[in-house]
């Protein structure tokens, strides 16, 4: 099917909510306990009903599965646990046919260790073009006994792995920002640039939209590969997590300690030949294909290089992120955001939320609602989860009013919380283990959603007569939360998101332009801004304030007869106004 029968308009992905879907999360249709693409299919007509104008998912290619499918062993097939290649044409047909556009995980930094070129690789030996492929490296000391640098691992633990020849004998090492079962590949080889183009193409050929690129600041490495002095900090900081009473000692000592140099393995300028490369690939395609990068890369400035008018479409912006339920940190965050983008014709593309993070509502929920914290488990600091789903609601206020992009994680629009207090006996993240469960890892985001409150596991399994229970267990206050006991209901988190999904396409918010207003006041917790006749109003004070005189208000964060009385607005909310 082509394209071009849901293009109404060029660059679409301008303005374009976009909701992510973690496919073993989002619905399970063979009640195997992990959701899968004819589940996807099954939800897409409560997608199109939110309002949202594409869907993003996360990896559903063939994976021994060792950091949820982004360790891919074949990027041209399904993972037999999501279902096949006939159930992704179905999904993505459907998907076309209710108007949503189809965005797919990439993953080029590195591969599984079970990847067809790494098994060619070890048996190939040093020296091999097969190694040439990944980065492999002898080791230093008097017998290669030490690993070629001190890089460390973004999960914890050192960044290089030894490999063991058959006879048992240690030989080269290998390269692995990540897990030890997810190799990084050698970008300066020309093969797997060409490998890389075809999977796009394969895809593309396919039907999709476009591409969310992970860890797009990675791939390229700094010539030599020196040591690096940030390294050591990575060490220390995994280990001042240890017990929560050495963060403020760490921080102390961090503060003494000279800022490290750009990290060699991140952000380095190579990579802008790549994103070049498939920009043109892309404008071969009709449907105005995009491609948005996962780069934690800054400043703003830095970041707006990855989405010059000959490369990505959209970054996504962890500065907005990160600024938590701060007035000063999110305005910052938006102003420097802007402005970037506007240097270089790019929309600003905003999230809260993802697969990676502590779900914004839980942050928010915080004595300090601008931690981020990686994972909460039970003996740590316990969210207020009423304050942090009505400042989580607020938030989004704000971010679906703003011009650009906006990227919803799937639960964000039910109110969803973390789940805090996983047991270590179910957790599955490579992150907790490798770092001895010092941090709690990315498992409490990735609960499988509640549907239906009454039904076993919430709903999430359906389609056969008996069901596992979810991968991940659910919290009990998931009931709650299930989209049965929202949709329809005035004043639920999700009848809230569809009132300021219809809204923001109505007065086409994410193509207008923001300006500040008068009211703004930052150190009393008060920011306004005006975006196509929509003034946006948000309380991030202790007190009431006033609303301005005359003015009516068309959406409120803490639903339609809350939040505002008469002529105020509580603390921790927002309101969207017309005057």
């Amino acid at each position: 099917m082509s394209n071009e029968a849901i293009t109404n308009a060029q660059s679409w992905w301008r303005d374009a909510v976009i909701y992510q879907v973690y496919p073993r999360s989002f619905a399970d249709s063979s009640g195997d306990g992990l959701g899968d693409l004819p589940g996807v299919t099954g939800k897409l007509e409560y997608l199109q009903e939110l309002g949202v104008d594409a869907v993003w998912l996360s990896p559903f290619y063939r994976s021994p599965q060792a950091d949820a499918g982004y360790d891919v062993a074949d990027y041209r097939d399904i993972d037999p646990i999501f279902g096949s290649l006939a159930d992704f044409d179905a999904m993505l047909a459907k998907a076309h046919t209710l108007g949503l556009r189809v965005i797919v995980d990439l993953v080029p930094n590195h591969t599984s260790d079970e990847h067809a070129w790494f098994v060619e690789a070890v048996a190939a030996g040093p020296g091999s073009p097969e190694r040439a492929r990944y980065m492999f490296r002898d080791g230093k000391g008097q017998h290669g006994e030490l690993p070629p640098n001190n890089w460390q691992s973004i999960f914890g633990g050192p960044a290089w792995t030894r490999l063991v020849d058959p006879s048992g004998n240690p030989e080269q090492w290998y390269l692995h920002l990540f897990d030890t079962k997810q190799p990084d590949l050698n970008w300066e080889n020309p093969e797997v640039r060409a490998e890389m183009e075809s999977v796009l193409r394969f895809w593309l050929d396919r039907g999709v939209d476009g591409f969310r690129v992970d860890v797009a600041h990675g791939m390229i490495k700094a010539e030599g590969l020196p040591d690096w002095s940030g390294a050591a900090a990575m060490v220390q900081g995994d280990s001042a997590a240890d017990d929560s009473d050495a963060d403020n000692a760490a921080a102390t000592e961090a503060a003494q300690i000279p800022a490290p140099e750009p990290s060699p393995f991140f952000d380095q300028d190579g990579v802008h030949e790549i994103y070049r490369a498939w920009h043109q690939l892309l404008e071969e395609y009709d449907g105005d294909r995009m491609m948005v990068a996962e780069a934690w890369v800054e400043p703003a400035e830095r970041l707006a290089r990855y989405v010059r008018p000959d490369e990505m479409q959209q970054a996504f912006n962890f500065d907005f992120l990160l600024a938590g339920w701060d007035a000063v940190r999110m305005r910052d965050a938006i102003d420097s955001s802007l402005a970037a983008d506007a240097a270089v014709g790019a929309p600003s593309t905003w999230v809260l939320s993802n697969h990676d993070t502590v779900r914004h509502t839980t942050r928010f929920g915080l004595k300090d609602p601008t931690l981020f914290p990686k994972g909460i488990a039970a003996d740590d600091e316990q969210p207020d989860e009423a304050l942090g789903l009505r400042r989580g609601r607020a938030a989004a206020a704000i971010e679906l009013a703003l011009p650009g992009s906006a990227y919803l994680y799937q639960g964000d629009e039910l109110g969803l919380p973390e789940h805090t207090s996983l047991p270590a006996a179910v957790r599955q993240d490579p992150a907790f283990f490798r770092t001895h469960g010092v941090e709690r890892g990315r498992d409490g985001c990735r609960v499988p959603l509640p549907w239906v409150a009454a039904e076993p596991g919430y709903g999430f399994s359906h389609g056969a007569a008996e069901h596992r229970a979810p991968w991940l267990p659910q919290p009990e206050s998931f009931a709650h939360y299930a989209a049965d006991q929202q949709l329809g209901v005035a004043g639920s988190t999700v009848e809230f998101y569809r009132a300021a999904l219809a809204l923001r396409n109505r007065h086409h918010l994410g193509l207008g332009t923001l300006h500040w207003n008068a009211e703004t006041d930052e150190a009393r917790g008060v920011l306004s801004f005006n975006n196509n006749g929509v003034t946006v109003l948000a309380n991030f004070g202790t007190v009431p304030m006033e609303l301005p005189a005359g003015a009516t208000v068309i959406l409120s964060s803490a639903g339609p007869a809350t939040g505002f009385s008469g002529d105020t607005l509580a603390p921790d909310t927002a309101v969207w106004l017309l005057r």
